[in-house]
């Protein structure tokens, strides 16, 4: 888990390179490496996670010190590909040696192969050419900003707006964010910087996908077989030189991940008055932790907040970003790496309005889904279908809600876990999510498996029963709640404290610069 910053433009003085990169050390605070070659300049920041050695640091060069990466990331079945590929032997411990020699051998069809969360940048040092990749469903985060044939790669936004001085709002990104609490389809907040797509590589300036989520039918997986499944992909994610422990909010998913785990610490955050910790501590007992509970209070929640969205120089999405920063601060003092029940919900439908509805719904109404799925309270569809139109291709109101959640909501909250994570350099995993087998196995499995007879998530509740306390299989979900309607944020009274929230943020982040009145008028 780490920072990566290229550039290929010559105007940038290495000072001035070095300066955006330090922006990133937060990222990886143990290592820093930094090469220029031709007008080419990359720069690494490290969290040593494999390999506590400094022969592991980075821009990594391959045997034939043909090729240089800049890696962010974990592959987990690292040891098999090299064992598989006659990769041996190895001068490090590490996977990124396993990467950059998998790419100089075979190239951009390596990725289908690998395991993991990641964003890399490799360089080939003999024709200059930039090859970059991303995940399959963009666990790790990767900006890009294009412009006159310069180009600015980075794990965060806040170097590219000072390398560019780019700062100029989107006003559609914008408008994304006061309806949907995040972006969609590439947007951040500004003009000219983009999110690197997820599940593709570029190559010589050309983007291609080399993953899509399955849009075919298929029968349910047995118990064993999902069981398996889970429990593999839970063990894989423990590969660490570093210590790992869990989140553990007393819901099923992260109560099932830590019973896995079996790590001695788990942990949890709330405030005094409103927080989950009774169901926390039942699962701890259960799982025989040594549980910490953090506690946040309202000042705190908005102090914090002001701070994160300036560093960050973007807007929070989620308001229990902030608690998972706060919690993930007193992580660091046991574990660099934590694991996180993210995607869990997406995977079996655990947000049971809107599924129940798409599953009877016989024809796609975007009205009816705005108002299950929106935040913002104004009116602006348009802004809606512009957010949901990759997936209209899909044939019934179920696969569209199904495919946008499993790859267009999931982007939003994995960019809130790696954000509130990596300010504490602390690097988060998520079973659920980037073991591409699992996705690959429930995508197309009917709604009747995984809400049998109206119960919510129930494959799950009975494939873990012998793990889970039966309380917490009864509970109804609420994960590290935010009480917004106590919480003052400084501004004018918003329409609800949702929009109250959304409008702080972008205050924060603009200033007297924007006019929400306008922002929730404009048409596309």
């Amino acid at each position: 888990m780490c920072g990566i910053l290229l550039t290929s433009d010559n105007k940038y003085s290495k000072k001035e390179f070095l300066s955006a990169l330090e922006l990133l050390h937060h990222r990886g605070p143990d290592a820093m490496g930094y090469v220029k070659i031709t007008n080419i300049q990359i720069g690494h920041k490290r969290l040593k996670i494999l390999d506590m050695e400094d022969r592991s640091n980075q821009p990594f060069y391959s045997r034939d010190e043909r090729h240089v990466i800049i890696f962010n990331g974990e592959i987990y079945n690292y040891r098999e590909l090299a064992r598989e590929h006659n990769i041996t032997p190895l001068k490090t411990t590490s996977d990124t040696e396993v990467i950059v020699e998998l790419y100089a051998k075979y190239g951009p069809k390596f990725l289908q192969w690998l395991n993991g969360m990641f964003a890399f940048i490799i360089l080939d040092t003999i024709t200059q050419d930039i090859f970059v990749a991303r995940d399959r469903l963009g666990v790790k985060p990767l900006y890009i900003y294009r412009r006159n044939g310069e180009l600015v790669l980075s794990s965060e936004i806040a170097p590219i707006l000072k390398l560019t001085g780019c700062s100029k709002a989107d006003p559609i990104g914008l408008r994304q964010y006061l309806k949907l609490r995040t972006f969609f389809n590439g947007r951040t907040a500004y003009e000219g910087v983009e999110m690197f797509p997820a599940g593709c590589y570029m190559l010589s300036g050309h983007i291609h996908r080399y993953w899509q989520f399955p849009e075919t039918y298929q029968d349910p997986p047995t118990d064993d077989e999902l069981r398996q499944l889970i429990i593999e992909s839970v063990q894989q994610r423990l590969i660490s030189d570093v210590p790992v422990g869990s989140y553990l909010s007393g819901g099923l998913d992260s109560t099932i991940i830590a019973a896995l785990a079996q790590k001695p610490h788990t942990w949890t955050v709330g405030f005094t008055e409103n927080n989950e910790f009774k169901w926390a501590r039942l699962a701890s007992k259960h799982i025989n932790s040594e549980h910490h509970e953090v506690l946040i209070t309202s000042e705190e929640f908005v102090t914090l907040g002001r701070w994160m969205i300036k560093k960050r120089r973007e807007p929070l999405s989620v308001p229990n970003e902030i608690l998972l920063y706060k919690m993930t601060s007193e992580v660091k003092k046991e574990n660099t790496v934590i694991l996180s029940g993210e995607g869990a919900d997406e995977l079996f439908f655990g947000y049971d309005r809107i599924f129940r509805w798409a599953s009877e719904a016989k024809t796609w109404d975007v009205a009816k889904f705005t108002q299950l799925y929106a935040y913002g309270s104004h009116n602006d569809l348009e802004i809606v279908e512009d957010a949901l139109c990759p997936f209209m291709h899909r044939k019934n109101p179920l696969d569209i809600v199904a495919h946008f959640f499993q790859v267009a909501h999931l982007h939003g909250l994995l960019r809130r876990l790696d954000n509130s994570t990596m300010l504490c350099s602390v690097e988060a995993r998520v079973p659920f999510v980037d073991c591409h087998p699992l996705i690959e196995r429930m995508a197309g499995v009917a709604f009747s498996y995984r809400m049998k007879d109206g119960e919510i998530k129930s494959p799950l509740k009975r494939i873990f029963r012998d793990l889970i306390p039966e309380p917490i299989i009864r509970r109804k979900k609420v994960g590290f709640p935010v009480p917004l309607d106590n919480i003052s944020f400084g501004l004018p009274k918003a329409a609800t404290p949702v929009d109250q929230w959304l409008e702080f943020n972008l205050s924060e982040l603009f200033g007297a610069d924007i006019n929400f009145t306008e922002l929730k008028g404009v048409n596309l």
